[in-house]
């Protein structure tokens, strides 16, 4: 899959949610848009919507849904290689 990581986040969710890592990225495939993915720490659990649609008020099924499934294993390896290298200590 051709993705483009513009940023990404760790949340912890409260004090008794599960955390969660919200990814924004550029799709340079087929249906290529900016797009915001979010990942639980359990497989299968990432739901993946259009930025601009999503500024625009649409959260609906089928207009502004993409298998999180068929970006999931490509933005779960793109955070584990942007963590590795992030230098976060004296931030």
């Amino acid at each position: 899959m051709n993705l483009k990581i513009i940023n990404f986040a760790t949340h912890r969710n409260g004090i008794t949610g599960a955390p969660f890592a919200v990814v924004l990225f550029e799709d340079q495939g087929e249906e290529g848009s900016r797009k915001v993915a979010i990942l639980f720490d359990a497989p299968f659990h990432c739901a993946v919507l259009d930025v601009d649609k999503l500024a625009k008020g649409d959260i609906a099924f089928g207009s502004n849904s993409f298998r999180g499934d068929c970006f999931e294993e490509s933005l779960r390896k793109a955070i584990r290689i942007s963590s590795a290298t992030t230098n976060t200590e004296g931030a």
